[in-house]
């Protein structure tokens, strides 16, 4: 039996099920059940599991005549069309022998082959397993190897990165998984022992009967975290929490039926925030991009006249900072959504001032993608713009399709006070919370302890219910005693007109324990800015104990999503030492 089924399998130890996945509710009978559930039964005129797939069959006769992918000028494909197409492409998954349970891999930048995959995969009722496209070819051996791959999807741009991985496998005797290469362009022309993404699709047929999930918590796909604390752990998604965050997501967007969205946003994360599902629910139109640049955006929005889009802040840092050369005229006011890590107030005023609309979500790759959202009041559209974005920065409130996010001491599960200042831990509960990680019991059964999923987040709550993030658990600096926001710090450094981006860690001290050490990226034309004037800056709206000590100028190591990967700065700064003693050496030689 796939082991990915076991893990449906042990949650549901013990429970009568009928063969649709739900207890018959009889055999709790009590005198008031005997009264009202006579006759009440469970079958299939009532009850189907949820999935994501069920949305591509409505879009494909409700919305069949619609665009629903746009990739440059050369690919428009009707929802009727992309319905077929997936369907074909399921068929030959399993014509090349993929069964129930089987993982297949992709490694891929936003192309329309991105978003067939989604569907079509779980229609082959196998396990899609998006791979990140910025991992060097060793974790990507890694992640095949543990995900225990059987055919992966790999972009021409990542055939040599999906090669070597593949050697890799087999040098240690691990049968190596099927490759099927997407070509950039209908010219080129593989060799014959790699099966091309275009022939394959054809060899389906489109009569093809969908292999429906029998039960909505079977694994629909397998993401890897971004590893900007440790190793990547397989977060396993179901069908059921698939369905209900596609949902959740369009919603948070507050997207009308028959939206153009444009694709910066990696389709590799949380499947696209399961926005690529969401998409075919609302009849909308998938802008694909491969190359995400400010040029690229602004031409995209204007040419496909996009209604919606999402970004990391690091994208929207990118168009705020764009050139004049690089901006066009927006046609309309563009809905943007962003997470993925706190977005500075200075850049959502920017983007403010330029036209957009911005709002906020905040959630991991184990709650499939946005947890809460920075829901706006109407009242607050009067306050002056810095008001406004230090509001829109917050985290905000739960999402529809949540439970439960709360704020609580991670160790006495006790609410934290709603004052805007006890700092706890954000934790959530609900149908959109991962079933758990692949092959790591210990892993999962850490993450859930007390019935909560541990977000590592350390936040605050409003006297409003407003979740506002302080930093992650393992990111908090104590100097002295205190501790210090990295977040709090950051805010500041994004405030001085020269700096571009910016990261907190802390460095080690013998004398404070730890001091704020700060990585920065200047933008063009301020490469004569000092440490010393950083920190004068940092003294000036900060309290003392708080401003940085230290300050590097350097490019930010970041995964695809836009995410620091702090874990590095920290063994950057750990490799300088302790300050202090750095100091009184320099003392004592004078």
């Amino acid at each position: 039996m796939n082991k990915l089924f076991k893990v449906s399998l042990r949650f549901f130890n013990g429970l009568n099920r009928t063969n649709h996945g739900l207890r018959h509710l009889s055999q709790f009978a009590t005198d008031f059940e005997t009264r009202f559930l006579e006759g009440v039964v469970t079958n299939s005129a009532n009850y189907v599991p949820l999935t994501p797939i069920s949305f591509l069959e409505r879009a494909a006769d409700v919305y069949r005549d619609r665009t629903s992918v746009v990739f440059g000028s050369s690919v428009k494909y009707t929802w009727e069309e992309t319905h077929s197409r997936c369907l074909k492409l399921a068929s030959a998954l399993v014509q090349l022998g993929i069964s129930r349970g089987d993982v297949v891999a992709t490694l891929a930048p936003n192309v329309p082959a991105m978003q067939e995959l989604h569907f079509a995969v779980p229609m082959a009722e196998a396990v899609l397993c998006t791979l990140n496209t910025r991992l060097d070819s060793s974790m990507v051996a890694h992640l095949l190897k543990h995900s225990e791959t059987k055919i992966i999807f790999v972009d021409q741009q990542f055939l040599q990165v999906a090669q070597q991985a593949l050697s890799l496998l087999s040098k240690d005797k691990i049968k190596t998984p099927i490759l099927v290469l997407i070509p950039e362009s209908e010219n080129f022309c593989p060799n014959n022992d790699i099966h091309e993404y275009e022939n394959l699709l054809s060899s389906g047929n489109s009569n093809f009967t969908i292999r429906w999930p029998k039960s909505e918590f079977d694994p629909i796909s397998i993401n890897y975290t971004s590893g900007t604390v440790s190793s990547p752990k397989g977060v396993v998604y179901n069908h059921r929490g698939a369905y209900l965050s596609s949902i959740s997501t369009f919603l948070c967007h507050g997207m009308s039926p028959m939206p153009t969205y444009l694709w910066t946003l990696p389709m590799f994360h949380c499947n696209g925030w399961c926005l690529i599902w969401g998409m075919a629910a609302l009849g909308g139109t998938n802008v694909c991009l491969r190359h995400v640049s400010a040029k690229d955006i602004f031409e995209s929005i204007s040419i496909n006249k996009v209604t919606n889009m999402s970004a990391a802040p690091i994208v929207l840092s990118m168009m705020a900072n764009a050139s004049p050369n690089d901006r066009k005229p927006l046609p309309h006011k563009v809905e943007i959504m962003t997470g993925g890590s706190p977005a500075p107030p200075q850049i959502l005023s920017k983007m403010e001032q330029l036209g957009f609309g911005v709002s906020h979500g905040y959630g991991l790759t184990e709650t499939y993608s946005a947890a809460t959202t920075c829901v706006w009041k109407p009242e607050w559209d009067s306050l002056p713009l810095e008001e406004r974005a230090v509001l829109k920065s917050r985290q905000g409130v739960q999402v529809l399709c949540v439970e439960k996010v709360d704020v609580r001491d991670p160790e006495t599960m006790e609410k934290v006070p709603a004052d805007g200042k006890s700092i706890g831990e954000i934790v959530c509960r609900g149908n959109t919370v991962m079933s758990g990680y692949l092959k790591d019991a210990k892993a999962t059964e850490e993450a859930f302890r007390g019935g909560w999923f541990h977000s590592g987040d350390l936040a605050v709550k409003h006297p409003d219910g407003y979740i506002e993030i302080k930093d992650r658990l393992k990111d908090i600096i104590i100097s002295g005693g205190e501790n210090i926001s990295t977040l709090e710090v950051e805010r500041v450094l994004y405030s001085h007109p020269a700096v571009v981006e910016a990261a907190v860690v802390a460095r080690p001290d013998d004398q404070w324990g730890q001091t704020p050490c700060a990585f920065i990226k200047l933008k063009e034309g301020f490469n004569e800015i000092t440490e010393e004037e950083i920190m004068t800056y940092c003294r000036d709206h900060l309290p003392r104990y708080m401003a940085p000590r230290t300050v590097l100028f350097e490019d930010l190591p970041k995964t695809s999503t836009g995410k620091v990967q702090k874990f590095i700065l920290r063994e950057k700064a750990k490799a300088l030492g302790s300050l202090f003693s750095t100091e009184k050496r320099s003392a004592a030689s004078c």
